[in-house]
């Protein structure tokens, strides 16, 4: 059971936005002087520039992320090549690219196994020692970020996920979130999951019954192209208070 969330409490005003099962959605920002033009999802609820949602760090965030400053997170982990890229944005200088911030990252790898951690009932498999899949970059002039990796798996209550946590220069927390996959027929997540390897859809948790992502995936829906022989490449943008 969880306490009560600010995504919970946004939900209970309607501002937690929707769940989005298809293509994402991409959505531009605007000025404040600019009232005849607002972006909306549903229900007239606005993230044109507004902060993306906050999520729980997890059972397995990185233990010393500075000593992971690194784009190629892959490690000993096998997997369907994967490219991520992220830009991050500051809403209070009307969503302008925010450079200098710290972008910590981690996900699983395709078994659903996390480095750092295991050989407890959260996690048979033991790889406290291990360090994959994690990494720490700082953004350019442009907010932009980009890390090479493998697509991640799942494991059994969570949809496919990357978490992220995000720091000023100086290392003060802006936000912690994580970043959402596009489901349905034709999608990576399935292709990858038809894959060698990989575990399959059987069982798999999706968007709409994950307990992050349940009340609404608006501003943390990535998107996601390309393909299992050629690898895929994940795009997505963070809007954080700076």
């Amino acid at each position: 059971m969880r306490m009560v969330s600010r995504k919970d409490f946004l939900k209970s005003l309607g501002l937690a936005g929707v769940t989005v099962l298809a293509a994402p959605l991409i959505l531009h920002c605007r000025s404040n002087d600019d009232e005849s033009e607002d972006v909306t999802i549903d229900n007239s609820v606005s993230t044109a520039c507004a902060v993306t949602n906050s999520e729980t760090e997890g059972p397995f965030p990185t233990k010393s992320p500075s000593d992971l400053v690194q784009t190629n997170i892959v490690g000993d982990r096998t997997g369907v090549p994967f490219e991520i890229n992220l830009t991050i944005q500051n809403v209070k200088a009307d969503c302008a690219a925010l450079q200098n911030v710290i972008v910590d990252i981690w996900h699983c790898d395709k078994d659903g196994n996390y480095s750092e951690y295991g050989g407890t009932g959260m996690q048979s498999t033991n790889y406290t020692s291990y360090h994959f899949l994690r990494g720490r970059q700082t953004t350019n002039a442009s907010g932009q970020v980009s890390f090479t990796s493998v697509f991640p798996g799942w494991y059994d209550g969570r949809a496919t996920h990357i978490h992220v946590h995000i720091y000023n220069n100086v290392g003060t927390s802006l936000l912690i979130t994580q970043i959402a996959f596009p489901e349905g027929s034709g999608s990576a997540v399935e292709m990858v999951n038809a894959s060698t390897g990989y575990r399959g859809m059987s069982g798999y948790t999706y968007n709409a019954n994950d307990n992050v992502f349940s009340d609404g995936t608006a501003n943390e829906m990535s998107i996601v192209s390309g393909s299992v022989s050629e690898g895929f490449k994940l795009t997505h943008t963070i809007k954080v208070n700076a």
